[in-house]
């Protein structure tokens, strides 16, 4: 049995992105960029009006009021190539080029329009309201380095660029097998007696899709190892990571690594030291990774958060330290001394501290829809005080 942290950096040895592939803008949501953008267009690509008005020159405003004659107008995609001459303006809206020779855009507003002539009466703005030519960013420039996950607002710079499709890491694709005699599908369990509904699939699955996942099945199994073997060799041929719940003890139909026995499996490490969570196991089947999850609810969301979570993450193309940042909190209550497992305790942010929920069992799940919090407390630690600072971590 290893330490939590052995157990992480051993993850994370296997948290290596899975390669590139091109995909589309629009398709690009949540992805990691495998190289950086780099624009292929300036922005603006011309000077640019800022509001609507009038381009003139400023020779033509030196003393007023002024009369100039309207030659023209300027729209967003227009190509203004006729330069101004003295007494000139133009008519312009906001987004269209400004024509060669103006200095400034006059807001309309400050503008009087006698038939083709434009009269200014007001000394201008101090500002000009045009944005130039590459005032944003020019060709060449990069506006996103490789390794940024592609959010609403990355996605925007990355149109700007006139980047059609970008180069992303794959993403890992996940089987979830839930194993055990007991599991129902949610919905049918009533039916059924003896049965309890299988609540963790759904809940590993969302977790990992968080994460940067493409969930391909979920399926629920009973302890049968032939039909257990059979699910197994398929999963390896469809996914990148197999997730498998239960079965991780050593009960007599506990099959879950036994289930592999035909493919190679290669243990990484086989117990934690920790709890919730001590039967979790990590494994290699060739290039494919192999995650066993606990079967108590609490415990196979609390592992899956502190295994699964940067797993997919380093394989996703980011880095996998940034999912187990912990940050400190104090303690609204005192908590007891710890064991000789690292425990990795539920709790809730109240008020700017965190508050224990006081029903820490394994298999409780009503309070895993209250916890946001997992609240680290080193194995042998002693009493720790209400006021004191502990390790949370989003959960």
């Amino acid at each position: 049995m290893i330490t939590f942290g052995e157990a992480v950096t051993l993850t994370a040895a296997l948290a290596r992105p899975l390669g590139r592939e091109q995909v589309a803008l629009a398709e690009a949501h949540g992805r990691v960029l495998a190289a950086p953008v780099i624009a292929r267009i300036a922005s603006p690509r011309a000077d640019v009006s800022t509001m609507d008005g009038y381009a003139v020159r400023d020779a033509d405003l030196a003393a007023l009021p002024a009369r100039l004659r309207i030659v023209g107008q300027s729209f967003p995609g227009a190509d203004h190539a006729c330069a101004l001459e003295p007494g000139e303006c133009v008519r312009i809206f906001t987004g269209a080029p400004v024509p060669p020779g103006a200095d400034r855009v006059v807001i309309q507003e400050n503008v009087r329009r006698d038939g083709e002539i434009a009269v200014f009466e007001t000394p201008p703005s101090t500002v000009r309201f045009i944005r130039h030519t590459a005032s944003d960013f020019a060709v060449g420039d990069e506006l996103l380095p490789a390794g940024v996950r592609l959010g609403p607002r990355q996605l925007v710079a990355a149109g700007a660029a006139d980047v059609g499709t970008l180069s992303v890491w794959r993403l890992p694709r996940i089987v979830v097998l839930s194993t055990g005699d007991e599991l129902a599908e949610p919905g049918t369990a009533r039916d059924q007696t003896g049965r309890i509904p299988d609540s963790i699939s759904a809940g590993v699955a969302a977790l990992a899709e968080e994460y940067g996942a493409q969930v391909i099945r979920q399926a629920t199994l009973g302890d049968d190892l032939a039909e257990l073997e059979r699910a197994a060799d398929l999963a390896l041929r469809e996914a990148d990571v197999v997730v498998v719940t239960g079965g991780a003890s050593v009960g007599e139909r506990d099959f879950a690594q036994a289930m592999f026995a035909g493919h190679g499996l290669e243990p990484v490490f086989t117990e934690v030291a920790i709890k919730p969570g001590k039967p979790v196991w990590l494994a290699r089947s060739g290039s494919r990774i192999v995650l066993g999850l606990p079967g108590n609810p609490t415990s196979a969301m609390v592992t899956a958060r502190l295994f699964l979570a940067p797993l997919v993450t380093g394989l996703a193309g980011r880095d996998p330290a940034a999912t187990l940042r912990w940050r400190q909190m104090c303690l609204a209550g005192p908590v007891g001394p710890v064991g000789d497992r690292e425990t990795f305790a539920r709790g809730v942010a109240e008020a700017g501290a965190v508050r224990l929920l006081p029903n820490q069992d394994s298999g409780v799940q009503k309070a895993l829809a209250e916890c946001g919090l997992l609240v680290r407390l080193r194995a042998g630690a002693p009493a720790i005080a209400a006021g004191e600072s502990v390790d949370v971590l989003d959960f």
